[in-house]
């Protein structure tokens, strides 16, 4: 048994609900841009990122009063 391996006893088990999730789409989407990019394509992303201008007024204003607005003061459903 090599150093990194682990041993039968302790080896981490993960749920099926957990095995289940699905890699982030914008990840996936990321990575495949990088990867034309890498070959020389020229991309255009509009996927992951961070905005180079500040958020427009009238979005904020929609945040704050959604944010007051007691009927988005509690969780959503859960299944479990």
């Amino acid at each position: 048994m090599s150093a990194s391996s682990t041993p039968p006893s302790k080896k981490s088990r993960v749920s099926s609900r957990l095995a289940a999730i699905a890699e982030s789409a914008t990840l996936a989407v990321d990575a495949k841009a990088k990867a034309l990019q890498a070959k020389g394509e020229k991309v255009v992303g509009f996927g992951a990122g961070e905005p180079d201008f500040p958020t427009p007024e009238h979005i904020v204003e929609a945040a704050v009063n959604a944010a007051r607005d007691p009927k988005a003061h509690r969780y959503t459903p859960a299944a479990g």
